[in-house]
């Protein structure tokens, strides 16, 4: 896969130009964005995945929820729908996408989880509800410039910066660094715990933000329990599992679970990756799984694996949370 990147090299220089020129069309008002009167918050990223984009949605449901009529959008990223979708109980992850179905199943209480690639359309079909959200947090629209977001949340990963990142094919932004001043809030993300405050100038000074962009830092918080269809235990007397990922950047995880000394096998599948009756059945033999939480939202519905499939959840832990709570508050309260 890294050969073929290396081959497609002289596409960079193409790719970059159209996606470029994209952006100065809508950044000159020659190509339109629909802006709105009411908060729309943005998380996304410039890159293709693997950035934390999920536990940061969660963070601002929490953060927000208890205050505002809330929403989330997402395109619903290999859902076997159409159009706009607004979850309820007869959804699940082949309906809604395995994050949106994610947010559903801890949220669903609280918040409006709605699908649609279309963000305008979606944004007016929400509102066109009786009982129409306050905020709408869109899930992975950085790119979707038919939508101005009011509040645009950047995500990096500490392990691969946008600013040390080449555009497809080559590398894995999906446009140029220079995106990055659309950001009001620019999050590295993944951090390790035993970041230095040089580092985080070093980092900084590579990232190179905007007077007024906020630059934070923030890391992942993995739970001590894991939790099944029926019952959960404390995640170091899980013996000898083999860990299931379908995400874009398992890394993280992976120097976790090794740094608690657990014994496992990993299996890597795609980001996003649609299991097959035969890897469903290839699965039921193992003893023990551990999966992350998205993965979890795909492989729960599958009997076979009930009493052996186990997920991890994660929250995001920010390095100022008040500095950015204070960010995206003022931005709702305005």
């Amino acid at each position: 896969m890294k050969f073929l990147r290396y081959i497609l090299f002289p596409i960079v220089p193409i790719y970059f130009l159209v996606t470029w020129t994209r952006n100065k069309l809508y950044d000159s008002n020659l190509k339109k964005s629909t802006s709105y009167s009411f908060p729309v918050i943005c998380v996304g990223n410039l890159s293709v995945g693997g950035t934390g984009k999920s536990p940061m949605i969660e963070y601002l449901i929490r953060l927000l929820k208890d205050h505002y009529k809330l929403a989330t959008l997402s395109r619903g990223y290999k859902r076997q729908t159409q159009g706009f979708q607004l979850a309820n109980a007869q959804d699940s992850a082949k309906t809604l996408g395995d994050e949106p179905f994610q947010f559903y199943n801890k949220f669903g209480k609280d918040v409006l989880v709605a699908v649609d690639a279309n963000r305008q359309a979606g944004i007016e079909q929400l509102r066109a509800l009786s009982n129409k959200p306050d905020v709408i947090l869109l899930d992975d629209a950085f790119q979707h410039r038919k939508v101005q977001a009011g509040f645009n949340i950047l995500l990096t990963s500490y392990y691969q910066l946008y600013s040390k990142d080449l555009v497809l094919p080559t590398g894995d932004l999906r446009e140029p660094k220079s995106g990055a001043k659309r950001a009001h809030v620019i999050i590295v993300t993944k951090c390790p715990d035993t970041l230095t405050e040089l580092e985080k100038e070093q980092i900084k000074n590579s990232l190179q933000p905007l007077p007024n962009q906020l630059v934070l830092f923030s890391r992942i918080n993995y739970s001590k329990v894991v939790y099944s269809a029926e019952k959960s235990m404390a995640l170091k007397d899980l013996k000898a599992f083999t860990l299931v990922t379908g995400i874009a950047k398992p890394k993280p995880l992976l120097a976790f679970l090794k740094k608690s000394q657990l014994e496992f096998r990993h299996l890597k599948f795609e980001d996003h990756h649609i299991f097959t009756e035969k890897e469903i059945a290839q699965l039921a033999t193992l003893d023990c799984i551990l999966t992350t939480e998205k993965d979890y939202m795909r492989l729960k519905d599958q009997i076979t694996l009930r009493d052996k499939l186990f997920y991890l959840p994660i929250e995001v832990s920010l390095d100022a949370p008040d500095l950015f709570n204070k960010a995206v508050l003022g931005f709702v309260n305005s």
